[in-house]
């Protein structure tokens, strides 16, 4: 009992770090954005991300394999077999070596032959756009022999050093911003290199990190080929449902662009930056947890596994809610102070996003649950055949006539499919309860939304516009979600946990 208190209070402190990280980040990115976008001009800026953005395609196969690099080596941890260990390290580094040279022997002349052939670009731009490819793919490729030292962070559960030293890169980023916009010299080049110098420093800083606090992050010349097998093996089958999912956003942006046209685009490009700045701070949160959930898998200690899980999945939704109710409730008025002009169908975007984010959410400690077991062949058969159906849904209602926020709509649904087929999958796989899960998760974030939409949709048809009544609309809303979550959502064990922590705070003022 003691042991899992200090995992939960553990859980605590990263959690804190990574949302220090990520408002540093936030706050200092939006700065940097501005700079840059006036320092290189929207020809240049737009070069270089369409030029960036045919590298980052690659990231379908570095995301399956860097997931399965990740998961190795937090299981490995929870065996805790120390030598094995750095048997899984070394082989990682020989893994994500091998997959850098197939990236750049097919990027490569996949991305020369984009810039000559397919992008719309003055000629004279054209030799300045090549060495941004090189450059790009030079960052993209560091980047790549970066993840097991991130893996080994994220194990180890050393996330202070992950805020630390993505602050150094935030900063970084914004000291290259200053210097390109006070450059006589062709800026957008000069931006690509000195981007993917800011990539090397910060791959160097993992790297003394690693070296310095884990043993087993010391590269040797080792090929365990069964081990290489394995992870490719794992890397395959979850290249299935990274697919599925790039297939589902990227492939609904086409269908949108083919029934409506870029300007409802635009709206959904709007929607989804909102929504992944309210998401942001559920990724934080499973990423402090994730590695308990797979240490404890390897370990064998079911029980916490299965708690830990019902948890993380409530958590992960009311920590959602909470953010998300106000915006819901607002969604125009937010927007219209973010934007100047907000384009047409961006407000019922961001709401379906929004609703998308919250039914995921549930499932996300569920699925590293299944990544920690390492058989995720059947998983990804079914889930990520489930995933892929959202197109030719989509594409059905689009024809039909249908709102281009449909597409958003059917990935809700089939969002709670793939729950359902997640739970069942898991009762076979690990003994995880279905009937447990769905009363004191489902049933409970189910009970917790409706009672918190109640005093915001009263208070809605009241209020006046404009500020004040924006105002009231967010603390009606935060105030609703945070009651119903304290008395509906909430263990009586956990009220009393609540009621200590603030005591003991005031206490100590």
């Amino acid at each position: 009992m003691t042991g899992n208190r200090e995992h939960t209070k553990r859980i605590a402190r990263n959690t804190l770090m990574l949302y220090i990280r990520m408002f540093f980040m936030m706050v200092l990115g939006l700065f940097t954005s501005r700079i840059v976008l006036e320092s290189l001009g929207e020809d240049d800026f737009g070069i270089y991300n369409v030029v960036g953005g045919v590298v980052a395609m690659f990231s379908v196969i570095s995301g399956a394999l860097t997931t399965a690099v990740t998961r190795f080596i937090t299981f490995e941890m929870g065996r805790g077999e120390s030598a094995r260990l750095g048997r899984v390290y070394s082989t990682a580094v020989n893994v994500q070596i091998i997959l850098a040279l197939i990236v750049v022997l097919v990027a490569e002349p996949v991305g020369l032959w984009f810039i000559d052939n397919v992008m719309t670009i003055s000629p004279e731009k054209i030799p300045a756009a090549r060495s941004v490819m090189h450059l790009s793919l030079l960052a993209f490729v560091i980047n790549l022999l970066s993840v097991p030292q991130m893996a080994s962070i994220t194990a180890h559960e050393k996330m202070s050093a992950y805020a630390y030293i993505g602050i150094l890169d935030g900063t970084l980023r914004f000291a290259v911003a200053l210097l390109i916009s006070r450059s006589s010299s062709d800026r957008l080049v000069l931006y690509a290199a000195l981007m993917s110098m800011v990539v090397l420093l910060v791959r160097m800083a993992y790297g003394i990190y690693c070296r310095r606090h884990f043993p087993e992050c010391r590269y040797r010349p080792v090929m365990d080929k069964a081990l290489i097998g394995e992870m490719f093996s794992f890397a395959g089958w979850n290249f299935i449902g990274v697919s599925s999912g790039v297939l589902r956003d990227q492939g609904g942006n086409v269908l949108i662009n083919v029934f409506y046209g870029p300007s409802v685009n635009a709206a959904r490009g709007v929607a989804v930056q909102l929504n992944g700045a309210i998401q942001s701070f559920v990724t934080n949160f499973m990423t402090a947890v994730n590695p308990q959930i797979t240490k404890s898998y390897a370990a064998g200690d079911k029980d916490y596994m299965f708690s830990l899980m019902r948890k993380a999945s409530r958590m992960s939704f009311y920590l959602l809610l909470v953010l998300a109710l106000p915006v819901l409730f607002n969604t125009e008025y937010v927007m219209s102070l973010w934007l100047k002009e907000v384009p047409e169908h961006s407000v019922l975007f961001v709401q379906w996003f929004i609703v998308f984010a919250l039914s995921e959410s549930i499932s996300q400690p569920l699925i590293t649950a299944m990544f920690a077991t390492g058989n995720i062949r059947n998983y990804q058969l079914v889930v990520g055949g489930l995933q892929l159906l959202n197109l030719p849904i989509s594409y059905l209602f689009l024809k039909a006539g249908a709102i281009p926020e449909v597409t958003v709509i059917v990935s809700v649904v089939i969002s709670q499919i793939s729950l359902g087929a997640r739970l069942f999958m898991l009762e076979r796989m690990i003994g995880l309860s279905i009937s447990e899960f769905v009363k004191r998760v489902y049933f409970n974030v189910l009970m917790v939304a409706a009672l918190s939409l109640v005093l915001p949709v009263a208070v809605s048809y009241v209020v006046t516009d404009g500020f004040a009544g924006f105002a009231v609309k967010v603390a009606v809303a935060l105030l609703s979600a945070c009651l119903s979550i304290f008395f509906i959502g909430c263990s009586g064990a956990e009220r009393k946990e609540v009621i200590g922590f603030l005591k003991n705070r005031l206490m100590r003022k």
